[in-house]
């Protein structure tokens, strides 16, 4: 990537595709939806470019559509109001944490970094009656599926039937909720009203299933990954270890540094530039958001290091930027600080104890184990 950003910071990976490296290019394009719409496409593989539709996918909204549509769930999800749920977070972490005997040897992503934030966002939707597991292979499935072109016929039709297994999951509480309404999230979203009109149940599932798979893969990758880069810079970890007050910032510096959504696609509306290189209408661009946090231009020399002192100026791009900045970026980082700082009070001393495993995805970067020692 440093090399992409060097030599190519606009590169025509295949006709009709750029990537884009650099830190201000990627925030340029973001800015601009009028010129590189979400409608035509933000995955790699993504089936809205062959036609399909994603009836309530505020993923492939644009203003001013995309607003009004946002509207409808993001008081939930403001500084103020994630900051409510700081007690509901922490009581889930203790809950989870609680299950680990100190001294054993367990997989970090299993026993702490997936389960923590299903509970969480679970509880928020009001589907608490979902399996732990369930939910992990449902998102994985949504995640895989959307950008998966392998010829295991096989391995489709078992993540085509997990989608579909969270899809009906959803579309039960979506009736239940119409019957009976409660003070949840997705209380609020089977009453809500877009375009002068109600939600269909299609639009409050794809609604829901937005918001479960980005609340759930975001924060579990950025726990994970927090977790092996304390490790592996045990001077950034003794210093959180002493210091409570760096917690936020060091959230900021894991994010950048691990940037679980490495990328997302827009489509440009009409001929267009992009630094020096022109970009026809149609063409598709690649937003490399892991390139981006690593930009030297914007973090300086030192961007390829662990440093949970960084300034937080520039802002990372870990949660996207412009119109499509990640609606639970606020929720995530609450997250983030409460679950580093019990792991560090309760487990300081634990050891990454193996080599991870990858899940398989050009979309998410993220840990699908990692062997620790909690002592």
């Amino acid at each position: 990537l440093a090399r992409l950003r060097a030599e190519a910071p606009v590169f025509a990976y295949t006709p009709g595709s750029w990537t884009v490296a650099r830190y201000d290019d990627v925030r340029a394009v973001s800015r601009d939806p009028e010129t590189f719409c979400s409608g035509q496409g933000v995955l790699m593989l993504d089936p809205v470019r062959d036609g399909a539709t994603l009836p309530g996918s505020i993923l492939h909204m644009d203003p001013p559509v995309h607003a009004e549509w946002r509207k409808v769930a993001s008081r939930w999800f403001t500084p103020r109001a994630v900051a409510q749920l700081s007690e509901r977070v922490h009581a889930r972490t203790v809950e989870v944490l609680d299950r680990v005997e100190p001294g054993s040897e367990v997989d970090f992503v299993d026993a702490v970094a997936a389960p923590i934030p299903v509970l969480v966002i679970a509880e928020l939707l009001g589907v608490g009656d979902a399996d732990e597991q369930d939910f992990r292979r449902w998102s994985d499935a949504c995640i895989e599926g959307a950008e998966d072109d392998t010829d295991h016929e096989a391995e489709g039709l078992e993540k085509m039937a997990a989608v579909g297994e969270l899809m009906a999951f959803l579309g039960e509480h979506v009736s239940a909720r119409r019957a009976e309404p409660g003070d949840d999230l997705l209380s609020l979203l089977v009453t809500a009203e877009v375009e002068g009109r109600a939600l269909t149940d299609d639009e409050v599932v794809m609604y829901c299933l937005s918001i479960l798979v980005a609340g759930n893969e975001t924060t579990r990758h950025l726990l994970s990954g927090a977790a092996a880069a304390l490790y592996e810079h045990p001077d950034q970890r003794a210093l959180l270890r002493r210091d409570a007050d760096a917690m936020d910032g060091a959230v900021e510096e894991c994010l950048r540094w691990v940037t679980p959504i490495q990328l997302f696609c827009r489509t440009a509306t009409t001929d267009a530039r992009i630094g020096d290189v022109d970009i026809p209408a149609g063409d598709r661009v690649v937003l490399l958001y892991a390139s981006a946090n690593r930009d030297e231009a914007a973090f300086g020399d030192d961007a390829d290091r662990f440093d949970v002192t960084r300034p937080p100026n520039p802002a990372h791009l870990a949660f996207g930027f412009g119109e499509h900045l990640c609606l639970g970026a606020s929720l995530a980082r609450l997250e983030g600080r409460i679950v580093l700082r019990q792991l560090l009070d309760r487990f300081g001393a634990y050891e990454v104890t193996g080599e991870p495993t990858w899940g398989r995805s050009t979309l998410v970067r993220g840990m699908a184990s990692l062997p620790v020692l909690l002592g």
